[in-house]
């Protein structure tokens, strides 16, 4: 049998974590879709709905049904963009906190089941490189100023 490829094994574990997120998110209430649009939008306060569907990897249309279930419960609010007025930004509002507590220690428990037996100093390696390779990946780091690739 032959070794996996790295891509296979990135691919399968996030497969693997949202499968444990799906089974485990009684408590939250929330989708995994849900989940992660809200975790984003904490990190990115005033967001806008295109910029979240790429960073989310799912279309424009997608997110705007996932927006819309979380406007209903109270978690996010949207705004129109003062730049843009095709645009709506997506804020958070006090509801959310609560459910951002609980997805993040579903998340949590996920993850140190999965890091089990993984000394401090791998998990620290492991992360370094992932960083790595994500800023080997992010467009914006393979482009100078004026747009021209990188030699």
């Amino acid at each position: 049998m032959t070794t996996p490829s790295i891509g296979y094994l990135l691919w399968d574990v996030t497969r693997l974590v949202r499968k444990r997120y799906e089974s485990a998110s009684s408590s939250t209430c929330l989708t995994l879709a849900q989940a992660k649009a809200l975790s984003h939008i904490a990190c990115r306060q005033g967001v806008k709905q295109v910029d979240l569907a790429e960073v989310l990897d799912i279309k424009p249309m997608t997110l705007v049904r996932v927006i819309d279930s979380l406007v209903e419960e109270g978690f996010v609010e949207r705004r129109p963009d003062p730049t843009d007025r095709r645009a709506h930004l997506i804020y958070l509002l006090p509801a959310a906190d609560e459910q951002l507590k609980k997805v993040k220690s579903v998340a949590n428990g996920i993850w140190a089941e999965a890091l089990e037996g993984i000394s401090e100093q791998e998990k620290e390696q492991f992360i370094s490189m992932l960083q790595h390779i994500h800023s080997n990946l992010t467009i914006d780091n393979k482009l100078t100023i004026d747009n021209k690739p990188k030699s």
